[in-house]
């Protein structure tokens, strides 16, 4: 500890002034000098990061330079503008995993913008309360035994409506194009001349397992992740067990993740111990993540189904299976339904409002990304 304090004076007489609006950093990181953590903190090192703080506005100018770099020869803003598209335009957005401030920015844009909405069952109300007032909304969505509408009917409402020169909007929970069927809608519109622009968002399984503080990947106990869907089509007549190649899947150095799988648990622990997955492998299941009203479940992968049961967990559910779920920790799930219970709703104008004034918003165009 004297050496450490005696490296954190030292630091602070060979200190270098930075710019005012920068020194309480400074004087915060000096302060915390010495306070736990692993070891000393190299004189050098520290006082070369001090040295080397700066403004956001220095920051955002460096990334321009970063990775922003014009191609030789070409003009910049020729060659970085996108060619508008006359074609009409179907936008596939993805909302996240439920949670209103796993938005991402363009999602939120759009939802203002939009004329035409068309939503799913598994976008929560928070998140639909974002969408402009002026949107006329159509509920299309999907669970089990119970489809509103069949999938080739929203294929030709999403061709009608865009064909009006309309803004149409498709929300989807969690990203589009994971089990969201999101390929499907853009294959087929594209066939009908319709620029399809997808939106990514987090998906279920990334934004869930990091509010658990659960990692789908860690060195010490998974070198692999494998997202599933435990629902087949409705003309897969086949067997869950004969559905999945098991030895691949009943690998312990890899997290599995089951989307939809909340009717097939049974038969999918069988699938996997039977293929030779330790029965006590750590394994969760999730409803509603990210919400106020999410339930955690966690169990051995043989015990897993019975303890679902019990609780009598109901869809959306997700399942994540692997030695990383020994991370868990419950008092994470607490927290996450108590911030979500107590958050304070998004307002949508002061968000963008607030990109446009700092000069970073783009709409319909985008700069080409060049690697280093």
């Amino acid at each position: 500890m004297f050496l450490q304090l005696l490296l954190c004076l030292g630091s602070s007489v060979s200190f270098r002034p930075v710019p005012h609006h920068r020194r309480a950093v400074a004087r915060a990181i000096m302060r915390g000098c010495g306070r736990g953590g692993s070891g000393p903190i190299a004189l050098g090192s520290l006082d070369d990061a001090l040295k080397a703080l700066h403004s956001k506005s220095q920051a955002r100018a460096d990334q321009e330079a970063r990775l922003r770099k014009s191609v030789e020869g070409a003009d910049e803003t020729e060659a970085d503008a996108v060619a508008p598209s006359c074609a009409p335009t179907v936008y596939l957005v993805g909302v996240g995993p439920g949670d209103v401030e796993l938005l991402t920015v363009k999602a939120l844009r759009l939802m203002q913008e939009a004329d035409l909405v068309l939503y799913d069952r598994l976008i929560t109300p928070e998140i639909l309360a974002l969408v402009g007032a002026q949107a006329a909304m159509l509920y299309v969505g999907k669970e089990a035994g119970l489809h509103t509408r069949p999938q080739d009917e929203i294929h030709e409402l999403l061709l009608s409506f865009a064909t009006t020169g309309k803004t149409v909007v498709r929300l989807k929970g969690g990203d589009p194009t994971v089990f969201g069927r999101g390929g499907e809608e853009m294959e087929y519109l594209e066939r009908q001349g319709v620029d399809v622009r997808v939106v990514p968002g987090i998906t279920a399984a990334s934004g869930i397992a990091a509010a658990l503080g659960v990692p789908l990947t860690h060195r010490d106990h998974a070198d692999s992740v494998r997202f599933i869907t435990g629902h087949a089509r409705s003309e897969n007549t086949a067997p869950v067990g004969e559905r999945y190649a098991w030895e691949q899947l009943a690998d312990p150095k890899m997290t599995l993740v089951i989307y939809m799988g909340l009717s097939t648990l049974p038969e999918l622990a069988k699938g996997l111990t039977d293929a030779g997955l330790p029965g006590t492998t750590p394994s969760l299941a999730v409803q509603d993540g990210t919400t106020a009203t999410q339930r955690v479940v966690c169990a051995t992968l043989e015990t897993l189904a019975d303890a679902v049961q019990s609780a009598q967990l109901r869809s959306p559910t997700l399942i994540v299976i692997g030695q990383v779920v020994s991370l868990y920790d419950p008092a994470r799930a607490n927290a996450v339904v108590a911030a979500a219970a107590s958050a304070p709703a998004v307002n949508a104008d002061a968000v963008l409002g607030m990109l446009r004034s700092a000069g970073g918003w783009r709409v319909e165009s985008q700069r080409r990304l060049t690697a280093d």
